[in-house]
């Protein structure tokens, strides 16, 4: 949107993320939507990534005024991993009503006198990868680019020229897709709301009707 911040009191529902993309990526998706902003979406205030979100759960889990919380991560090379990672702290804060494997749309607990919780793993809840699979999915069928992007990067690792390492494959994908648009290079939550990136895909349709679920709107 972005949204701006406020008083803890005056916004007691959170959504904790990795980082600033996640952040303007969300924050896109809630315009285009137009979801409301009943919620603050929020990052570790001095780190970014898995580490920092999971070092931060508790302080937000023991604010007095929290009623919601919701939190996004990578589910990396691992999604078993991760979200054992994830439910390991939550454990700890007496939410026992956790299944094994994390629903593919979204997970949410309510319990008296505990902040209601939600997690969600990107891309799907299901499969490995990150933030910039989620934003793949968005890319729209009748791109003509996509294919074009695909095949040069696969042939730069065939010829093992490329810098980056294998693990970010779709980060470099999705960065080489975004410097061909109108607007060269734009970022992410920035391509959504150009419409060079379209909400109206399944994967954004179900996430956002778990950010509803989750904050009441």
């Amino acid at each position: 949107m972005p949204r701006k911040k406020k008083p803890r009191k005056s916004l007691p529902q959170e959504l904790l993320v990795e980082g600033k993309n996640d952040f303007h990526v969300i924050s896109a998706l809630c315009q285009k939507y137009d979801v409301p902003e009943t919620f603050h979406i929020i990052k570790p205030e001095d780190a970014e990534g898995i580490e920092a979100v999971l070092e931060v759960i508790p302080d937000k889990l023991n604010q007095t005024n929290l009623m919601t919380l919701g939190i996004v991560v990578d589910a990396d090379e691992n999604v078993a991993a991760r979200w054992q990672a994830v439910t390991n702290k939550l454990q700890r804060f007496g939410y026992q009503n956790i299944p094994q494997i994390l629903p593919e749309d979204g997970w949410i607990d309510t319990q008296e006198e505990k902040p209601k919780i939600g997690v969600w793993l990107m891309p799907n809840n299901k499969l490995p990868g990150m933030l910039e699979d989620f934003v793949g999915y968005l890319i729209p069928l009748e791109d003509k680019l996509k294919d074009k992007a695909e095949a040069i990067l696969k042939q730069i690792e065939i010829e093992n020229i490329n810098a980056y390492s294998l693990t970010h494959s779709q980060k470099a994908f999705i960065h080489t897709w975004l410097a061909w648009q109108k607007t060269p290079g734009m970022p992410m939550g920035q391509a959504i709301t150009a419409k060079a990136l379209s909400n109206n895909s399944e994967i954004a349709n179900i996430f956002i009707t778990w950010l509803k679920r989750l904050f009441n709107t």
